[in-house]
């Protein structure tokens, strides 16, 4: 089970909304080229969100499905890979002072991911995770600055 954190400067509605906008997966879930579709009720139990993930010439056409949604504190997701299974994706979002201690535990679920899973892919998951969250951060931090100033960057 990989299980990463990260302190980000904003508060915890904040981090949530970036979690509750199905178009922002992209930009910080590791792999995942594009969001194809979301569900309008993103991030509601049940929820989907169509994804292109991959690099280079290999892609996979996939869907994340919301499996808990507790506002503005936990998002669980089952994130479908294929032939190589499934993922659970646990994200907990804990207020810390004026910030958010974001904590995200990351597991193969089914098929090849998790008859394969090993220290080694461990390893490999825990440094996506370590990613996905420095993303996430940028991403949370890029959309307070943008509210405060009122200058979208990309």
């Amino acid at each position: 089970m990989a299980v990463r954190d990260v302190y980000i400067e904003v508060p915890r509605e904040r981090v949530w909304r970036v979690l509750a906008t199905g178009t922002a997966y992209a930009e910080w879930v590791v792999g995942t080229r594009e969001v194809r579709s979301v569900d309008p009720a993103w991030p509601a139990v049940g929820a989907e969100l169509h994804f292109t993930a991959g690099y280079g010439p290999w892609a996979l056409h996939d869907r994340t499905v919301v499996r808990v949604s507790r506002p503005p504190e936990r998002l669980e997701l089952e994130i479908h890979a294929g032939r190589f299974g499934t993922i659970r994706a646990a994200l907990q979002l804990i207020e810390w002072g004026a910030g958010t201690v974001v904590v995200l535990d990351e597991h193969p679920l089914r098929g090849i991911g998790a008859t394969l899973h090993s220290p080694t892919t461990e390893l490999f998951l825990n440094l996506r995770n370590r990613l996905a969250l420095d993303n996430l951060a940028k991403v949370a931090l890029r959309a307070a600055e943008a509210r405060r100033t009122g200058v979208v960057r990309p």
